[in-house]
């Protein structure tokens, strides 16, 4: 605590720097007079009392002006209102303190209970966790959903992405995992979400048994660009701090997409030409440095996953591809198997675990192995099968994964409702277990297609 009070001293604004709004233009506040770095926070307080100040950011400047984007709406500025400098470095609240709490993206409370009594101040934006000091990732993180913990096994300290369509449960899943996973805390960012669904998320997906040791920032689709985007770096900052003090993190953001569009808004407003699909450069520049925060360092872990929306052809979406370039894998969500109620709706054959193979043993992979072969080969036979047009005993393969199709979606699909609890040695188990029955039905198939061999092969003598 006397560490973070002598760092919020050190980038404190030590003497009054003001400037003088010349002009108001988009999104952005043009300030003449203020030689402020970019990145320092400051309030904009318009003349008269029909309004109080406003806070803001510094996110660019030329030759004469710099530019602020204020934290709300730009209505009632007028020119020759006065800018104040008030912090170098911005500072937000962290800590245990904020365990069960719903903030903003200032750090304000939004569930109605009160200051965040016992919170320390930690830095919003830190640097990227040097590649040389990063443990390797050797251990397991359970998150409570077999499709990922069997055939995607994520690792402590792993970055992975959730791409899909809008409307085919990325949030239910998000508050699945935040509900039953083994990690110490959960700190979940909702950058861009619908004001209807925020409560909605908290109180009926996260309920209160999973809010009990989850921090939530949430910066709805109407607040101001700039909101949107400290609200992701907030949530990872936040993140930062618990894994600082030795702990296991998970961190949830949903989604980067939103991050991006509200980046696109700041950089156009600052007078950055377009580049790559209308998005500019500074977007791209700045993906890596919110991703690269997560991850596992020698006190604790940062195990996080990012929603991706995927409008269309994911190979033309810039972001999907940028994304799926920095993160440690991906999970893939199908409508396919949405709309066949298959939950949660994740695509194993275009999902994928860059450290799976490192945090499992060789048993763990060879079950995995054989439930991805079936799942490929039942999609080659399906068809056929619908139409009646394949014939038992032609292909093996095809023959075992219609055999084993219950088997499987019994083990893919889950219940937020289910009982037992699905942690990963019971996951493990389970994975097991369905790999010893799919040998034996193996080894069944087998037999009977030398018996019927040999029937055949009896018959044609006998003519």
């Amino acid at each position: 605590m006397i560490d973070a009070a002598i760092d919020l001293a050190r980038h404190a604004a030590l003497m009054g720097i003001e400037g003088v709004v010349s002009e108001s233009r988009g999104l952005a506040v043009r300030v003449r007079d203020f030689p402020v770095s970019v990145g320092s926070l400051v309030t904009i307080t318009p003349r008269g009392d029909h309004r109080a100040s406003v806070e803001g950011e510094v996110v660019g400047f030329d030759e004469r002006t710099t530019v602020v984007m204020p934290f709300g709406a730009s209505d009632g500025f007028s020119r020759g209102d006065r800018v104040r400098l008030v912090q170098y470095r911005q500072m937000i609240p962290s800590g245990p303190a904020m365990l069960g709490r719903v903030i903003d993206a200032l750090g304000r409370p939004l569930d109605g209970h009160g200051p965040l009594a016992g919170a320390t101040l930690v830095p919003l934006h830190r640097k990227p966790v040097d590649p040389m000091t990063r443990p390797v990732i050797d251990t397991p993180l359970s998150v409570g959903v077999r499709a990922i913990d069997g055939i995607c096994t994520v690792g402590r300290g792993q970055r992975l992405g959730i791409f899909a369509q809008p409307g085919l449960g990325k949030s239910t899943l998000l508050a699945e995992m935040a509900r039953k996973t083994d990690a110490d805390v959960a700190v979940i960012g909702l950058v861009g979400e619908r004001g209807r669904e925020v409560r909605d998320f908290i109180e009926n997906q996260l309920a209160q048994r999973g809010l009990e040791r989850c921090v939530v920032v949430a910066a709805t689709s109407d607040e101001p660009a700039l909101m949107r985007i400290r609200a992701a770096h907030m949530a990872t900052a936040i993140a930062e701090s618990f894994r600082d003090e030795g702990k296991d993190v998970l961190l949830l953001m949903d989604s980067v997409t939103r991050f991006c569009q509200a980046l696109r808004q700041v950089g156009l407003s600052s007078g950055e030409p377009p580049a790559t699909k209308g998005f500019p450069p500074s977007v791209f520049a700045a993906l890596p440095l919110l991703l690269e925060r997560a991850g596992r360092t020698e006190r604790g872990s940062i195990t996080a996953f990012y929603t991706v929306l995927v409008e269309g052809d994911e190979v033309t979406d810039p972001i999907a591809d940028a994304t799926r370039g920095i993160l440690d894998g991906h999970i893939q969500l199908s409508r396919t198997l949405a709309e066949k109620g298959h939950w949660p709706a994740i695509d194993i054959l275009g999902s994928i675990s860059r450290v799976a193979i490192d945090v499992t043993d060789a048993p763990h992979q060879a079950a995995r192995n054989q439930v991805i072969r079936l799942e490929h080969s039942y999609r080659q036979v399906e068809e056929l099968n619908n139409l009646g047009a394949y014939v038992a005993g032609s292909n093996p393969d095809f023959d075992l994964a219609l055999a084993a199709r219950g088997m499987l979606d019994q083990f893919l699909c889950q219940s937020g409702s289910e009982t037992q609890p699905s942690d990963f040695h019971r996951t493990r188990a389970q994975l097991l277990a369905m790999h010893q029955q799919l040998q034996a039905a193996t080894r069944q198939l087998g037999s009977d297609r030398q018996r019927q061999g040999a029937s055949a092969g009896s018959r044609s003598q006998q003519r």
